[in-house]
């Protein structure tokens, strides 16, 4: 007997999915604040491209070091809660980063700070949300809420790539701080205020504690935990796909500024990410509607992951090979948004495997899926430099997203494993 949600539950849902797209809005908003104001910043403190790269890839290094902990503090406090301490602060940083530069003048090690820190607040932003929706979402509408949400990163490059741009030329590139930073703090105003009782917002000392250290009584098998296969498979996976999108989203301006230099910039920095927000959506509507027609879950998740991984790196391999401007822009818009599919794939997967803990376990995927990045944009380097094709650079996505997919489609399952009790087949 399937009971219909109530209208409470509906009505608090919708706004809350609506809340977390803003969110991660705000937090591509904020994270893409240097990266749009690069060659200002360069200029107004004479930088080289050198010391132009510390400051851009540190962000990264902090980003990498609280994926984990903040999982796994949002499984014990809450993931809202979480995610409420990490905007308000990284927030505050946006704001605050053009007045203090006025207030020094070691500019490259403060800025370098100023992203490191940065990094290390929102960190814990992705594995919070993952916590979140593993305790508060029904299992049958997580693809359709978790992809609605992710559509707030390609919302985010939107805003900040289309507003930055103008108070950058018209104000200078502090506006452009104040304005994703004072943005970040009304959201979390709002949601406090609108969303969350007084005894919600909380957050008792020994609760944190308990967040704060991995305890050996934790209800959570560890050891019997990372022995399943089911839990490797949906790591593995997770880590392929975010390394080859970190890897598209940092060559593919360069391709089409050397392969198609009359080519208008805004058009091939624009055009994929709008692509990707419906197809996103749709992703999420077919993987939730699928599984309410009585399909299984871990098969609708392995056929979500074939066209996150599996089509769209066909499509990467086809834009290695076109001369074609316009055919180029229709392979790399497919190419990245097909990439959305993977929301209603690994990403709810964790969910459905470990819920009790699934901001820890998505922590470790995103950790690893980071630091792969890392390596492999540096290996696409290296491979046109070496090769002078980006032929080279395509095959390396397909290959990485390769054995992801064929680690998830052999090995992945949707059945509990963070539980002693008897598995139940979905």
């Amino acid at each position: 007997l399937r009971i219909p949600p109530s209208p409470s539950y509906l009505g608090r849902s919708r706004v809350w999915t609506v809340m977390l797209l803003l969110g991660t809005c705000l937090l591509y908003c904020a994270r893409v604040t240097v990266p749009i104001c690069a060659v200002a910043l360069s200029t107004h403190f004479s930088w080289d491209k050198k010391q132009s790269g510390v400051v851009l890839s540190s962000f990264f290094w902090g980003y990498c070091l609280t994926q984990i902990i903040g999982g796994h503090i949002s499984d014990q406090i809450g993931g809202e809660k979480v995610l409420l301490l990490s905007a308000s602060a990284w927030g505050f940083l946006t704001v605050l980063t053009p007045l203090l530069t006025h207030v020094t003048s070691a500019h490259l090690v403060f800025m370098t700070s100023s992203r490191f820190l940065m990094g290390l607040l929102q960190g814990v932003y992705f594995p919070s949300l993952a916590s979140l929706l593993s305790q508060k979402v029904r299992e049958s509408e997580r693809a359709f809420t978790y992809s609605t949400v992710g559509t707030g990163s390609q919302f985010g490059t939107l805003v900040i790539g289309g507003a930055g741009s103008l108070l950058l030329d018209w104000y200078g590139w502090e506006s452009v701080f104040y304005f994703s930073g004072l943005l970040t703090l009304l959201w979390v105003y709002c949601t406090c205020k609108y969303l969350l009782s007084e005894k919600e917002l909380i957050i008792p000392i020994d609760y944190l504690m308990r967040g704060l250290s991995i305890s050996k009584q934790t209800k959570v098998p560890w050891k019997q935990l990372f022995k399943k296969a089911p839990i490797w498979a949906v790591i593995i996976a997770q880590l392929s796909t975010a390394s080859t999108f970190f890897t598209l989203l940092s060559w593919l301006p360069t391709f089409f500024k050397e392969t198609f230099p009359e080519s208008k910039g805004w058009v091939f920095n624009v055009v994929p990410w709008l692509v990707a927000i419906p197809t996103s959506l749709f992703s999420g509507f077919l993987s939730d509607h699928l599984i309410n027609q009585g399909y299984k879950t871990i098969t609708i998740r392995k056929f979500m992951q074939v066209i996150g991984s599996g089509v769209s790196s066909i499509f990467a391999l086809c834009l290695g090979q076109t001369s074609s401007f316009c055919k180029a822009i229709v392979f790399a818009s497919a190419s990245v948004g097909l990439q959305t599919f993977n929301h209603s794939g690994i990403s709810v997967n964790v969910q459905d495997l470990a819920p009790s803990c699934a901001g820890l376990l998505f922590g470790v995927g995103n950790t690893g899926g980071a630091l792969l990045g890392v390596i492999c944009v540096y290996l696409a380097g290296y491979l046109i430099e070496t090769t002078g094709s980006w032929i080279s650079v395509f095959n390396l996505v397909a290959a990485v997203n390769s054995i992801g997919l064929c680690a998830f489609l052999i090995f992945g399952e949707a059945q509990r494993v963070d539980t002693d009790s008897a598995y139940m087949d979905l």
